[in-house]
């Protein structure tokens, strides 16, 4: 094994309890298949229902995460808020300001490799936050010369958003990956700079879902305009996200490869046949 190069796996919008336990199962071996080195995931939504709370947090860490990113949702439920202040590898987005609980920046030290990550949210369709392109300028001056490369999990709903981002960073970090919708996107590359990027890494939760949510719950919402109180479906899920390799001594992406599997170790539920 070259000492250069670093794994990176960076895991989508993991949701519900149902998601939790599929991660459980699946990133200990697809950590050891892939000899994986630092491991992102986005558990904003990892709470029954959605946001983030520590007993879920907790259930991350423990399945193998080394740093968990947030979104939108990460504020959802009160009783993470502690938890974020006193967690440093558990993190909200960077742009929600200093009045907020927790931080957005961290630093996953390995040993043998430092990295930097930052959790950064859109504002097209978003929260009115600051400009993220504002924002990450002053991120990324908080780890300068602290760590090998970085890694910003770009919490967003505009595709053009997040493309713009994209080329952005091109060259100044090693990994720009998408969040968000839920919906694995087939456009991972190697930009020209040198960062590995994917529009969204899509998620791990129910795969007979939409976005997570119970279908006949959804459908409920977007034909009546009602009030819905939506819940989290047992049954098949999928696990997604990108597998990156970065080289240490340049902070630059040598490949790429789209992780989309399924795991259909639960209860009830149809196969949702995703391949890796």
């Amino acid at each position: 094994m070259d000492g250069r190069i670093c794994k990176l796996l960076c895991i989508g919008d993991v949701v519900g309890a149902a998601g939790c336990r599929s991660l459980a199962r699946v990133l200990p071996q697809l950590k050891k298949e892939y000899g994986v080195d630092v491991c992102v995931v986005n558990g904003e939504n990892a709470a029954q229902g959605n946001g983030l709370t520590p007993d879920a947090a907790h259930m991350l860490f423990s399945a193998g995460a080394d740093c968990i990113t947030g979104g939108n949702h990460t504020f959802r439920r009160r009783e993470i808020y502690d938890f974020l202040d006193e967690t440093d590898c558990c993190l909200r987005p960077e742009n929600y300001g200093e009045g907020c609980p927790g931080h957005g920046v961290c630093v996953v030290d390995k040993g043998s490799v430092r990295v930097g990550v930052i959790s950064l949210l859109g504002t097209v369709f978003l929260e009115p936050l600051e400009n993220p392109f504002h924002c990450i300028d002053r991120a990324l001056k908080k780890l300068a010369g602290d760590v090998h490369f970085t890694v910003v999990d770009f919490h967003a709903e505009a595709t053009a958003e997040k493309r713009a981002m994209g080329f952005y960073l091109d060259g100044k970090v090693a990994a720009l990956v998408g969040t968000h919708t839920h919906v694995q996107t087939a456009d991972e590359q190697i930009l020209e700079d040198g960062t590995a990027y994917i529009t969204d890494l899509g998620m791990t939760g129910p795969a007979r879902s939409v976005l997570g949510v119970t279908p006949a719950l959804a459908i409920e919402k977007m034909r009546t305009h009602m009030p819905v109180r939506f819940q989290n479906p047992e049954g098949a899920c999928l696990v997604q996200g990108l597998l990156a390799e970065i080289d240490k001594t340049t902070g630059k992406a040598l490949s790429v490869q789209r992780i989309s599997l399924c795991d259909e170790n639960t209860q009830g539920g149809t196969p949702c046949g995703a391949k890796r």
